[in-house]
């Protein structure tokens, strides 16, 4: 079975936009976006979010340049990724990858397909009343059906926004790391990421030692710039989507583009 590409995320508690300026994020490009994700809406009158449990996360990211659509399986196995799914592939405007993530102790397979529209086009699709699921495309519900079949996708109800600023290849020492902070809520904080790719001449052991010593690296140049890590267990898409079900009758109302 081949290697998958390895993505390692560290989060910072705090000030997330003074952390962001600490690692020099706002002196290159950045972008900003609010993002939405498809939630069971019984499950979330109730506080809870039953699709996230089952491992399915349905996310929506809005006013980017494109705007897109993921369907998204985290924690999955590569048995239960059958067909077409078995393997990454590019056939725009779909992207789907396979990889690893690492967050702290935590590492799991995920699985990700995503499609691109043009800037604007999702926004209906979170509107109150709007059925989330109408928007995905006939692959997103092939893969779904294929690799995660028991999930029900009907009764959804979106919850969001979270802004989004987001700035690609920071140079933090000698490492090139994404940052993103998400703010929503009452929480506020900011994501660092590095990707590790196999190369030719990789076992699983050989990729594993450089992903592991990225991964030091990575938290000590975070705390080099004086941040706190986060020793949260929950990822990122947990804590906000539980505080969005949590406050669902403010989290719901569509933000104004």
């Amino acid at each position: 079975m081949d290697l998958l590409p390895i993505e390692i995320k560290v989060n910072v508690e705090g000030d997330a936009a003074a952390a962001l300026s600490a690692l020099g994020g706002p002196h290159g490009p950045m972008t900003t976006r609010d993002i939405w994700f498809a939630e069971d809406r019984i499950g979330v009158a109730e506080g809870r979010v039953p699709l996230l449990d089952a491992g399915v996360i349905l996310r929506f990211r809005i006013h980017g340049s494109p705007d897109d659509l993921t369907v998204k399986l985290r924690p999955c196995t590569r048995e239960q990724l059958v067909g077409r799914f078995s393997a990454p592939f590019e056939a725009q405007p779909l992207t789907y990858r396979i990889e690893e993530d690492w967050s702290g102790g935590r590492r799991v397979v995920a699985a990700s397909l995503v499609h691109r529209h043009p800037a604007g086009v999702l926004s209906d699709a979170v509107q109150p009343g709007a059925d989330p699921v109408a928007s995905l495309d006939g692959v997103q519900d092939q893969f779904l059906h294929a690799c995660a079949p028991a999930v029900r996708l009907d009764g959804l109800v979106a919850l969001g926004p979270v802004r989004s600023t987001r700035a690609d290849d920071v140079p933090l020492e000698d490492l090139e790391v994404d940052l993103e902070v998400w703010s929503v809520t009452g929480l506020d904080f900011l994501e660092a990421s590095v990707r590790v790719k196999p190369k030719d001449e990789d076992d699983i052991e050989t990729l594993t030692a450089r992903a592991e010593r990225r991964q030091r690296k990575l938290q000590e140049a975070l705390r080099d710039s004086g941040l706190a890590l986060s020793e949260h267990p929950d990822s990122k898409t947990r804590r906000v989507l539980t505080a969005l079900a949590g406050g669902r009758e403010t989290a719901a109302r569509p933000r104004l583009p």
